[in-house]
């Protein structure tokens, strides 16, 4: 088999997978919808909060009944839009993917509620909510809606997504809080918490560590950064002091996942290294991020 061949197979076999994680992420959400979100009738954020607040609103004051992929893929038009233009296309395909399976499970699955507690409804839908996306994320795709928005202006525009965002949820859950009721707008902040401190521990690849490594082989580690990461480095002089030896500090910026990769292979290289390894809150200038494809 000669290697473009074999590259092909490769390239066949990882979009294999990422077709499967995604088809069973949509299967969880939709899952999560039925059992969490509308038995317990909250309202989460982005294109999915309204997409289910047109949806009930059609069934409380109109007497119609919307399914709800239509509803989805018409709010989703933009955003994937969005994607192919300026993101990737297959990242945009398989997202696509997402936001159709999903709807599609919705549609067939019946609402099933597992428990009455609001509280419990709330905290463990976030949870699983929180664990459909990074399963979408970890294979290069996203949930749709406000993920190709966030994605488009924090890599493409250098902008802060989170506020924006924070705001449009702000406003979905005033809307749902006039029409439907405080309580459930309320319960629904503690879904959407849970579901983005949860999203925060379980992805990790937009999190950037700052690192400071002391060591007596600089250039060896900073190959290392550069080979496992792409992300180069800076010397620093310094001096110890108590015995007052000339050290070099290596210093670099790389995610948090790599973080975890490159700890070991650092101590492997010195086993003396001094690392420290320190959350980096904004980032400005040439911050390499891996392409979508």
């Amino acid at each position: 088999m000669s290697e473009r061949q074999k590259k092909i197979v490769f390239t066949l076999k990882k979009d294999l997978i990422r077709l499967i994680v995604v088809l069973l992420a949509a299967f969880l959400m939709a899952m999560n919808i039925q059992t969490f979100i509308n038995a317990g009738g909250l309202y989460p954020g982005g294109a999915q909060g309204l997409t289910i607040i047109i949806i009930r609103v059609a069934s409380k004051f109109f007497g119609i009944n919307i399914p709800y992929t239509p509803v989805s893929l018409i709010l989703n038009a933009i955003p994937i839009y969005i994607g192919f233009r300026f993101i990737g296309t297959k990242f945009t395909l398989f997202s696509l993917v997402m936001v159709l399976a999903n709807g599609v499970f919705v549609d067939m699955l019946p609402i099933y509620s597992v428990t009455h507690d609001p509280l419990l409804i709330a905290v463990f839908g976030g949870i699983v909510n929180a664990v459909a996306i990074t399963m979408c994320l970890d294979v290069d795709a996203t949930s749709g809606g406000t993920d190709f928005i966030s994605i488009f202006l924090s890599q493409k525009k250098g902008i802060d997504a989170f506020p924006i965002i924070l705001a449009g949820n702000v406003v979905l859950l005033t809307i749902a809080g006039l029409l439907f009721g405080w309580d459930k707008a309320l319960y629904s902040m503690i879904f959407q918490y849970v579901s983005t401190q949860t999203l925060h521990v379980l992805y990790r690849t937009y999190q950037q560590r700052t690192l400071f490594i002391i060591t007596e082989y600089p250039d060896e580690v900073c190959k290392l950064i550069y080979a496992q990461s792409s992300h180069g480095a800076t010397l620093i002089d310094g001096e110890g002091s108590y015995g007052h030896n000339n050290k070099k500090i290596v210093y670099s910026i790389v995610s948090a996942a790599d973080t975890r990769k490159l700890i070991p292979l650092i101590k492997e290289i010195d086993p003396k290294a001094f690392v420290n390894s320190i959350r980096t809150e904004e980032v400005m200038g040439n911050f390499y991020m891996k392409p979508r494809d």
